[in-house]
């Protein structure tokens, strides 16, 4: 997520210079080819009217389209929030619930290792969650040059990531081992939680009332990794990204047509104004239709999206010094701007 309050010329100059190149281009060849037919008795130039009632329509499209894909990156925002509050929630439960109070069979150092082990797998699984949202889906991948469209993903079980993000976490080797081998670890990771919740109630460290309502946070770690799963696993409709892409094309290219018209019915000698209007005209529709684009997905990795992993050092962070450790990260820093 870019964090500044403004975007660095230098950020511009990097997504714009391609398309303004192309926009340089073909702008220049519509308006000489214009000069040289006009000579010839050849008006290529088309009535500005339609071609206004296009960018119109277009207009209105790309601010439905671009109005959708924000409401997926503020719902992926809103169910991180809810992520990082339960967080803090199960951080509070397990040092306020378990205890020896109802067990004083069990000495402290074992309640505080059990502290950490819950504590330390919800942090497995914030994790396991980011990097399994991460993972290229069917429809982030360019089918043309099979290959992901976004940043390469590094989150696989036994990869970099996850080993420092994941398995860092988790205390039992077996249960690091077992996990490795799920479909979704994430999932798995919660069921873990309920298993040892389970454990507790049957050694009599957590009563019926403390065992239900940290099941209900357990709960609500399904509820909201399913609604991220639900805004990863289903894209955008497709009918809309793609034809605001279409129309907006078209649109483009014809615009210059129509331009170079009105300019020459101000004198064959300012035909060439055409060419930094159209570049201007198309380099702003481009970016909103682009801006738009970047945001259908905000789980994918990319400048726009939740920033994911600096959500999951602030919970680590906030976990741990309820642990009262001290040997803490530091928060991730934007990038350039960019907050990942």
């Amino acid at each position: 997520m870019y964090v500044y309050r403004n975007i660095s010329a230098k950020m511009i100059f990097r997504f714009a210079w391609k398309p303004v190149l192309f926009f340089l281009i073909y702008g220049s060849l519509v308006i000489f080819s214009f000069h040289l037919l006009d000579h010839e008795g050849i008006n290529i130039a088309i009535p500005f009217l339609p071609i206004s009632t296009i960018g119109i329509a277009v207009s209105f499209y790309l601010g439905f389209k671009n109005n959708q894909s924000y409401d997926r990156f503020w719902e992926g925002r809103k169910i991180w929030g809810g992520i990082v509050n339960y967080s803090r929630t199960w951080g509070n439960q397990v040092l306020s619930y378990v205890t020896n109070r109802l067990a004083p069979h069990i000495s402290e150092e074992e309640i505080k290792q059990i502290q950490k082990v819950l504590i330390y797998r919800h942090l497995a699984w914030i994790n396991a969650l980011r990097l399994q949202l991460r993972k290229p889906s069917s429809f982030s991948i360019d089918h043309s040059k099979k290959k992901h469209v976004r940043r390469y993903y590094k989150g696989l079980p036994g990869g970099e990531e996850w080993k420092n993000d994941v398995r860092s976490f988790l205390i039992s080797e077996n249960e690091c081992d077992v996990i490795n081998n799920k479909v979704n670890p994430a999932t798995q990771l919660v069921r873990n939680q309920g298993e040892q919740l389970k454990k507790l109630r049957e050694q009599g460290i957590i009563e019926d009332f403390r065992h239900i309502d940290m099941m209900k946070i357990q709960e609500e770690c399904y509820n909201l990794q399913g609604k991220c799963e639900r805004i990863n696993n289903t894209p955008f409709p497709r009918q809309y990204s793609y034809f605001a892409k279409l129309f907006n094309w078209i649109f483009i290219l014809l615009m210059p047509f129509g331009l170079v018209g009105e300019f020459n019915e101000m004198g064959h000698s300012y035909i060439w104004l055409t060419l930094p209007i159209y570049v201007l005209i198309s380099w702003i529709f481009y970016t909103m239709e682009v801006v738009g684009d970047n945001s259908e997905d905000p789980f994918e990795n990319f400048v726009n999206d939740v920033p994911m992993t600096a959500l999951c050092r602030t919970i680590e962070i906030d976990l741990r010094e309820m642990l009262h450790e001290t040997d803490l990260p530091e928060k991730i820093k934007p990038e350039e701007g960019i907050l990942m």
